[in-house]
């Protein structure tokens, strides 16, 4: 993780101290769209909360969603997922802590 490049979106970070690092600000849907084109494979992993998440799934430019689900009841929450998607299942882990891990395609 320290040796990867990785990008920080924020509109309130001027810098950043890890190394690898560089700060996105401005349109989220602008940068992810720049980044996907700069990468030969087009291939970029983003880890965050409930609100980025939120805000990448409204952008439309997600391919496909990794996510996985803890045995864990809260109660409530928040939804990352503003309006029903289409997904398609390409995978599922189950792991021996008891988190499972779904892939889907993202369908247009």
């Amino acid at each position: 993780m320290n040796d990867i490049p990785k990008v920080v979106f924020s509109n309130s970070l001027t810098s950043a101290y890890w190394d690898e690092t560089t700060i996105a600000a401005g349109d989220l849907a602008e940068s992810i769209t720049r980044l996907k084109r700069e990468r030969s494979d087009g291939y970029l992993l983003a880890h965050g909360g409930a609100r980025f998440a939120r805000s990448l799934v409204e952008t439309g430019l997600i391919d496909e969603y990794r996510l996985l689900v803890r045995p864990v009841v809260l109660g409530a929450g928040e939804r990352i997922f503003p309006a029903a998607l289409t997904l398609e299942p390409k995978s599922t882990t189950v792991f021996s802590g008891g988190t499972v891990a779904h892939v889907f395609a993202a369908q247009p």
